[in-house]
């Protein structure tokens, strides 16, 4: 019973990634925990290891893959900022919308609507803004997926070791 609603907590923290909170990270503290407390937990050093690289690629790609899409598509580096600070404002403003949920579409939005300002400010032409507004909303999408994807591997990894 402790098991499953430990698993639960897992599966919980990790939603937590879909709203761009540090969720692979909460799940390496718990797996942690759970291991000084169970010391039958099959899993060393080298697991955790492997989980904290796993952790640390996701981080990376959903920092990055914003900033370089965006730059794929005509952004500037000052564009990329703008999407990065128009993402993390849009994630605030949208969590109260639908129990959290909201800060999805809010951080893909502030990613699109940050870029397109900071370009337009910078005197880029409007249909050159838009697209790369564009580059840095599909970067958001990527590195969120991206994210998320890696954080249920070390689910999937760490599960049957409980």
């Amino acid at each position: 019973m402790l098991t499953g609603l430990f698993i639960l907590l897992l599966f919980i923290a990790w939603g937590s990634n879909l709203l761009s909170l540090p969720g692979n990270w909460i799940n390496l503290l718990l797996l942690a925990l759970w291991k000084w407390t169970h010391a039958g937990m099959e899993a060393g050093l080298w697991f955790f290891l492997l989980l904290l690289l796993i952790a640390g690629i996701g981080e990376l790609l959903e920092f990055f893959s914003q900033s370089v899409s965006a730059r794929k598509y005509g952004g500037s580096s000052k564009g990329s900022w703008g999407a990065l600070l128009g993402a993390f404002i849009g994630a605030i403003l949208g969590a109260p919308i639908f129990m959290g949920l909201g800060s999805i579409p809010g951080s893909i939005a502030g990613a699109f609507a940050g870029s397109l300002l900071v370009e337009l400010a910078s005197k880029k032409g409007f249909s050159s803004a838009i697209k790369a507004s564009k580059g840095a909303m599909w970067g958001r999408i990527f590195g969120i997926v991206a994210k998320a994807s890696l954080g249920m591997l070390i689910l999937a990894l760490s599960i049957p070791r409980l």
